[in-house]
Formats: C-alpha cells, structure tokens, sequence
C-alpha cells in the first residue's frame, strides 16, 4: 500500500524520478499536474508512482492535497491536468469551469467508505445511529453539544473531542449531506483539516475523541484507531465498514464513490492520456491495494470509452447523491 505518511508532499515523483533517471531526466521529463482530494491521494499516488517506474522518469506526476474544493479551484482555472474529487462536481465549480473554457471529463474509479473513527480506549460506544451523529454534528450543536452524556445519556460525562475534515474537502460536503441533510451545513467548533493524518493522530491521543475520513486512512491505522459501525435507521443493524458492506449495498449513508475528472484539452497531450489509460487499466488493483473498493470490471471499460470518445460533462447534474449504491452506480454509467 502506498505509504501515507508522505502526504504532505506535494509531489510524489521528485526522488523516484531522481532515482530512475537521474537529474537529466527529471528535468526534461514531460509533467501531468495533479491536485484534489485527500481521499482519492493514495490511489492516483499509487498509480503515478508505479507509472512513473514503466516510464523511467521520461514522464512525471506531481500530486497535490489541496481537498476536492480546493482541487477544483485549481482544476477550473486550467492550472491542472486531473483533479482528484471524493465528490461529484458542484454546480457552482460546472460554472467556473465554463467560464474559463475548460472542459472534463468524469470517472469514478473507486468506491470509498466514509468511516467514523475512536479511540480504542473508548468503551463506551458499540455503535451510532445518524440520529447521533447528527445530534453532534449539526450546526445547532456548536457551543452546546459538548460532553459525550449530552449526545447519549448511557454515555460517559466526559469532554466531546471533535475532529473532522475540512471546508475544502469533499468528504466534509459528503458527510454534512448525508448526517445534517445538506452540504457544508456543521458545527465549527471542531479540529478541522485537508490532512487526514492530522485528524487520524487526534483521534489517536484522545480517548474522548471522534473523527471521520476516507476508508484506506482508518485501514492504515487500525492499530489505533476504532471503526465505528452505523445504524441508518431505527430497526435497522448496525453496519460496519469494509469491502463488503459496501459491495453489497448495506454500509449506507457513508459509502461514496470516488472520481477522477481530466481536463479534456490536457487529455489531447500525449503524456496526459498515457497515464490516465494506465490509471484505468490498473485503476482496479491499486484500488485495491490502497484498501479502496475496486468498481466492477465493466467500470473501467466505460471510463476508457470516456477518454476515448471524449465524453464530456457529468453524470451527476451537480449534485451529491447520497446513499448511491455501485449498482446504482454502474445504472448510472451503462447510460453513457
């Protein structure tokens, strides 16, 4: 798996390239820029690092993690190739995109599963209903929600300790869409960042903390970290995440699939669509590697018809669709 740890670097390929082919080489290699979600990092970071070996430094991928929000900011202003995004586009960013003439192309090439995380010497919590999780997260809750009896009252009297993604990041717009019922709608007063790592050490310090992020950071940190199993409704069993409940639908409201869009005028450059062709082809394996839920086969073959076709624009009018299942997913894609 790729090793997170090296998150913060803003580019995955400066030694390797150095390694492989030497400072001649990576000064004169062609580059495919990169920026986006924190989520999706250790799958593009995987692909790039594995093609930049096939190629020997002749082509190199700079990664950034500047959220899905932030990515697309970039991504709209042409100063991109690929974004990285745990979220469809928004409207808004559609918008921008138009207005600076930049045209996409859409690829989901993952599923993730959006895990609420404690710390292992939390006792008290077997499992939370979104009812909870609302009940802590809403906007309503700031400045009042702050001990874990005030959310439960079977619940220790002990200080609530909050940590959560950014403003910028996809996985805050999904994850406040499907708790509070609409994007970005959250209390404030928690630990807040793009960095997954950061949120994953809070909660790793502090048994009266809770966090979310994407699936593959919690898998990274099992050791000290809790998984917490979620009750979507009342009469409903708590679920856990993991490959399998969401293959088969039951992990909801948190399971998400996760995109790629490429910049269709960088996709005409040789060097670009030469890596996004090998980020789908082995798109399903790395997926897997980096402890993602790989799409079925037939996904990835819709994604090159994508490129290859240029089939502009998204499926997704926009919007979030929260509690879309990969079978509805793939619904979704054979209309292409």
């Amino acid at each position: 798996m790729a090793n997170m740890n090296k998150f913060k670097m803003l580019c995955v390929s400066a030694t390797l390239a150095a390694a492989l082919g030497g400072v001649s080489a990576a000064t004169h290699a062609q580059t495919v820029k990169i920026d986006g979600s924190s989520t999706v990092f250790p799958i593009t970071e995987a692909v790039a690092e594995d093609f930049q070996k096939a190629k020997k430094g002749a082509i190199r991928i700079t990664v950034g993690i500047s959220g899905t929000g932030g990515g697309f900011k970039k991504f709209c202003r042409g100063e991109t190739d690929i974004s990285n995004a745990s979220r469809p586009i928004l409207k808004s960013e559609m918008a921008e995109c138009r207005k600076n003439g930049v045209e996409y192309m859409e690829m989901p090439v993952a599923y993730d599963a959006l895990t609420v995380v404690i710390n292992p010497k939390n006792t008290w919590i077997k499992n939370m209903t979104v009812a909870e999780l609302r009940k802590i997260w809403e906007p309503a809750a700031q400045g009042k929600i702050t001990r874990w009896n005030q959310v439960n009252p079977s619940w220790p009297n002990a200080p609530l300790k909050l940590f959560g993604a950014g403003a910028d990041s996809g996985t805050f717009d999904y994850f406040t869409e499907a708790i509070n019922g609409k994007s970005k709608a959250s209390r404030g007063d928690f630990t807040a960042s793009e960095d997954d790592n950061v949120l994953v050490q809070g909660v790793s310090r502090d048994t009266n903390a809770l966090g979310f992020f994407g699936y593959a950071y919690y898998v990274e940190n099992k050791a000290k970290l809790k998984a917490v199993p979620i009750v979507e409704k009342d009469g409903k069993p708590a679920v856990a995440p993991s490959l399998e409940t969401v293959i088969n639908g039951t992990y909801q409201p948190l399971a998400r699939p996760i995109f790629i869009y490429v910049n269709a005028k960088s996709a005409q450059k040789p060097e670009v669509k030469e890596f996004v062709e090998y980020y789908i082809r082995h798109g399903e394996k790395l997926a897997r590697e980096v402890k993602y839920v790989p799409l079925p086969a037939k996904a990835y073959g819709y994604n090159m018809e994508v490129l290859e076709k240029r089939k502009l624009g998204t499926k997704f009018g926009g919007e979030n669709k929260v509690g879309l299942t990969i079978e509805d997913l793939m619904k979704m894609e054979a209309k292409l």
